[in-house]
This record gives structure tokens, sequence and C-alpha cells, in this order.
């Protein structure tokens, strides 16, 4: 019995669930971990007008329906990873609580980006923001088609903890592809030093781009030594996170941000930027969140 912690993949029936299970599938054979496929099973509420019966179809063909739908996706994931060890279920209960409780023994949670389940209607893009504000390890959002073969691995920077966390996975997953790993990290005018202090009106542009790459330079520094094979290219620009990183992911297979930034408030689960960037991110997005390793 494999006893790693699986790549889980959540579907639903629709085209974009297939594209995160193939993903999924391929992303378990670069890792060496088994694949979980799980479809939640939300009963069709009865939301109807009083007086009239709804129409609900019998629990046995609703179960042969979401059977449908796991072997469908469990097919997908053979074909594009025949290597892989698949265990597929049906699991009672609204998507996202659902994925939540199997993400505490994952090592990467993947979904599409959007999708109408033939039983429940559950979007998929609801239940990825929730997903990936709560789940206690990673989350694979599939957007896009991405560069698969020879686009590199781009990962946001800004120097936080979780900024720190993303460099790492990105940096572990550029090189189990064997593609480069583009560090980007964006600026766009002096922080502020404390609670309350006035940004300058003035400042010296190549000094503080100086002080930008400094911090870019110190968030990779020792990758080499861990990857000597991975090739590392540096961007510090300035402009807003969302839009550089969205742009630079046209032509990128994988874009990883940490879940909080520097700029966020303390108690903020899911950044601005990370949020942003699970409705615009042009190839699949990995958030990282903090767990314990296991």
């Amino acid at each position: 019995m494999n006893t790693l912690h699986p790549v889980l993949v959540g579907v639903d029936g629709s085209e974009s669930a297939l594209r995160a299970t193939r993903f999924a599938a391929r992303e378990a054979a670069l890792r060496h971990r088994p694949l979980r496929i799980v479809h939640a099973l939300t009963w069709p509420a009865m939301q109807v007008p009083m007086g009239l019966a709804p129409a609900v179809p019998p629990a046995d063909d609703i179960r042969r329906y979401t059977r449908e739908i796991v072997d469908e996706a469990a097919d997908a994931a053979g074909k594009a990873a025949p290597e892989v060890a698949i265990t597929a279920e049906v699991i009672d209960g609204a998507p996202a609580p659902v994925l939540l409780a199997q993400s505490r023994t994952a090592a990467l949670v993947v979904l599409g980006d959007r999708g109408f389940g033939r039983i429940s209607g559950a979007l998929i893009g609801s239940v990825a923001s929730q997903v990936a504000t709560h789940a206690p390890c990673p989350v694979a959002v599939v957007r896009g088609e991405g560069r698969p073969d020879d686009g590199p691995v781009i990962v946001g920077v800004d120097g936080s903890e979780l900024s720190r966390q993303a460099v790492d996975y990105a940096a572990a997953a550029a090189s189990l592809r064997g593609v480069e790993l583009l560090a980007v990290h964006t600026w766009t005018h002096p922080p502020s030093i404390g609670p309350g202090d006035m940004q300058p009106l003035v400042y010296d542009v190549d000094a503080l781009q100086a002080e930008e790459d400094a911090l870019l330079a110190e968030s990779v520094a020792g990758l080499r030594q861990r990857y000597p094979d991975l090739s590392v290219r540096r961007l510090t620009t300035q402009g807003r996170a969302t839009k550089v990183l969205a742009e630079e992911s046209a032509d990128g297979q994988l874009l990883v941000v940490g879940a909080r930034g520097r700029g966020g408030f303390a108690g903020l689960l899911l950044g601005s930027v990370s949020n942003a960037l699970l409705y615009q991110s042009r190839c699949p997005l990995v958030i990282v969140r903090p767990r314990a390793d296991g």
C-alpha cells in the first residue's frame, strides 16, 4: 500500500475538470505519488415553487451518473500517466467541504478553473477559491493550457515567508520538469516604514531598483546549490504584481505564488494578488499555503 500523500483532484464531469485530472496525473508522475480522484455528490436541492413536485432523478441514477464521472476521469488520468497508481471515489457532501477534508492528507489539490457538474451544478471557480483559501497544502488551479514542453516555471517573489516557500516549490517543480525558473519581483513605489508613515513624493528610482534587485537575488540565493542543473532567470520590474505575473504566465507552463504576501493583513487568508490570479493567470496556477511536512 502506497502511504505517500497523494495528489488530489476534484472532478465534476466538466471538460475543465478533465484538463485538471490530466494535469494532476502528470504531476503525480513527476513526484512519484499516487493520484486520488474525488467527486463530491451534492443531492439535488428541492428548490421549486410551493405546490409543485420536484423533478429529482432516482437515487440509483444519480449514483450511476456520478460513478461515470469518476470513471471517465480515471480513464483520462490513466492515459496521461499510465505509471501512476489511481484511486477514485464519490463522497457525499458539498464540493468545498469534501475537498478540504480530503486535503488534510494530500500533497497537492488540483482543480479546474470552472465547470458545471452533471448532478450538482456547482461552479468550480467558486470551489477553487474556497479551497485555495483554506486548504492546508498547495492548491493548483488549472487555467489555460500553458506550454508543457519548454515554458518556464514562474514564481512571484516579494520577500515574505510564504514567498520563500513558493520559491522552494517552484524551484523543485522546474527541476523536475527540466525547465528554467523565472523569478519575478515587482515594485510600484517605496514601501511605508510603519503604520501611518507617508510615502515619499520624490525618491531615487535607480537606488530603489537596486534595492529591489537585491531582494530578489537574496530570495533565490542558494537554489543552484540545491539544484545544480537548474537555470534561474530573475526579473525585477516596476508595475503591479497581478498584471506583470498574468502577462508572464502567457509563456509559462506553471505559475507559483504564495497565498499571502508581505503587503497583506495578518488575518487575511488569501492575498489580493493570489486571489486575482485565480481568474487572470494564463497557465496553471499553484498557490502555496503553509503546512507541516509529511
